[in-house]
Formats: structure tokens, C-alpha cells, sequence
């Protein structure tokens, strides 16, 4: 019983082969949800305690798959926001990254915001990287890489792409907080593919689909972007990154 017990922990090999098969079950079952999700809850820009924050999902995924971190970051405070990239974000990275770009210009010129994070999961964070370096944004973002063989966007993901390698030319923005957050037995995007220097980075006992559905990784993104930020007031807000 012992042996059985122990192989069925959390803690063992087997135990954690379990979870992280649930983990990537819970994901399957919410991006399966679709693009049209209601808001976590409802809340103005620029309450007291209620700073806005930008979901970007990932490759082959969609709105839905953010469902449970958009619902806890809701209850922390946040004012949650995310938008559709096509039906299961397999297009142009960059063109993606325009949209977004589009939206944060929209919301800042409706709300008169000054500062908004962004929080992107899988392929998300190469679309707000790419937003950061390439198009002129001036606000936080939270990264995440991987790489799956499907469309457009899989060329660009492919190790040593073209995209890849121009992406990672210059300097990251000045005044923007960036850190990235990988899991540690996360096969699609490890730890040593989605380094980047000058990053603060972060490991969490976790999968792919983790980052995304663990209530862990919640926490840590919650407060990383409820920390004063280290730019200044007067500057882009945290990041993070979630692979």
C-alpha cells in the first residue's frame, strides 16, 4: 500500500504524469469553449485596485482557454481583458501582434489609461514581444513560447526560423518590466528554449497546460503584477510569462 500511495502522489513520477494529463484535459475542455466567453466580471478601467490587464492565448488555442486564469485574476481585482486571434491563432504572428496593438490604442484612447500588462500564454508572449520590439509598444507584457506544426504561425515557431532570429535582434524596450515564467516539466516550451537575457525568469512545478490552469501559477502571476513595478510609477506596469 505504501508503494501504491506513493506512486499515486503528487510527489512521484507517476503521480505527477496523472496531474499533468488532468492539467491538459481541463485545457482541452475550456479553449474547446470558444472564442465567445462572457468577462470574468465586471469592472471600469482606472477603479482603485481594479488595473487592467491583457490576456493574449496562445497557438491552437482560444479566448476560452483563458477562462480560469482570466476568473482568478478577476477575483484578485483585475480588470480582465482578452480579444479572438482567429479561430485557433495559427496565423501570422505580427499580424496578430497589429491587432493587439490596435485594441491597446483603442482602450487607451477610450479610457485614458496610461499603463496597461499584458499577460500571454504559449505563443501569446512572442505576439507581445513582438508588439514591444517591433511596434513601438510601451507597455508590460508576460511571455510564452512554443512550438507546434500547424499554419502560418508554426513556420515561425520552428527553431532558428527567420521570424525567431529578427525578433531577437535589438534591445527590449526601455521602461518595460519583463519576466518570464516557464514550467518545469513543460515539454513544449522548456525553460532552456524560451530564455532571454536581461528577463527575470521564473520555474514552476508544472506543464504547458499548467500555466495556464494551475491555481499556483495564478498566484504568482497575480502578484507579480500587483507589485509596485520596478520602472518607475511613470512607466509600463509588471510582466511575466507563462509557456
Amino acid at each position: 500500500m505504501k508503494l501504491l500511495d506513493w506512486l499515486s502522489s503528487p510527489s512521484s513520477p507517476v503521480g505527477k504524469g496523472v496531474e499533468d494529463s488532468k492539467r491538459a484535459a481541463s485545457w482541452v475542455r475550456h479553449t474547446l469553449r470558444g472564442n465567445r466567453i462572457a468577462p470574468a466580471r465586471a469592472c471600469q478601467p482606472g477603479e482603485n485596485g481594479c488595473p487592467p490587464v491583457l490576456l493574449i492565448h496562445g497557438y491552437l488555442a482560444t479566448r476560452g482557454s483563458l477562462a480560469l486564469l482570466e476568473r482568478r485574476l478577476a477575483d484578485r481585482g483585475h480588470l480582465v481583458l482578452s480579444y479572438r486571434l482567429g479561430l485557433l491563432h495559427t496565423g501570422d504572428i505580427g499580424e496578430s501582434a497589429a491587432l493587439i496593438a490596435r485594441k491597446v490604442e483603442s482602450v487607451a484612447a477610450q479610457t485614458g489609461l496610461d499603463h496597461m500588462d499584458m499577460v500571454g500564454h504559449s505563443m501569446g508572449g512572442l505576439v507581445a514581444l513582438h508588439y514591444l520590439k517591433r511596434l513601438g509598444g510601451t507597455w508590460s507584457a508576460l511571455l510564452g513560447l512554443a512550438a507546434v506544426p500547424l499554419g502560418r504561425a508554426s513556420l515561425q515557431l520552428l527553431p532558428e526560423s527567420r521570424f525567431l532570429r529578427e525578433l531577437a535582434q535589438g534591445a527590449l524596450p526601455e521602461g518595460v518590466e519583463i519576466v518570464c515564467v516557464s514550467g518545469e516539466r513543460d515539454h513544449l516550451a522548456p525553460g532552456s528554449r524560451s530564455w532571454l537575457a536581461g528577463v527575470r525568469h521564473i520555474s514552476l512545478p508544472t506543464n504547458h497546460a499548467g500555466l495556464l490552469v494551475d491555481e499556483q501559477v495564478a498566484t504568482v502571476v497575480g502578484e507579480i503584477l500587483s507589485a509596485p513595478s520596478e520602472t518607475g510609477p511613470n512607466d509600463a506596469g509588471s510582466a511575466a510569462h507563462r509557456h
